[in-house]
């Protein structure tokens, strides 16, 4: 089973990678703009670093785009897709 975690780390990171490209930045030209050294831009890309949610905010200024434009999970027909269950939480473990 895939870890949660590493995969979300994952999804960001290829979010950061796949702007950075389409920006026409190498990741020494972001590392720059980010202040944020290249070496921990590529464990971040990779999804082997956890990022601090002001560097994320410093990596999408250096993209000139939003910091959620980074974390939004890709759209189904145009919205997101979202379970419409109505189920709720069950909390009764942690009660």
């Amino acid at each position: 089973m895939a870890n949660p975690e590493h995969s979300a780390l994952a999804f960001v990171g290829g979010r950061i990678r796949e702007a950075r490209k389409t920006s026409g930045l190498n990741l020494h030209e972001l590392a720059r703009l980010s202040g944020i050294s290249a070496p921990a831009l590529s464990r971040i890309e990779t999804g082997k670093r956890d990022l601090r949610i002001t560097s994320l905010f410093r990596i999408a200024a250096a993209l000139r785009i939003k910091a959620r434009d980074l974390l939004d999970e890709p759209t189904v027909g145009g919205s997101v897709h979202k379970d419409q269950g109505g189920q709720g939480y069950d909390l009764t473990d942690y009660i």
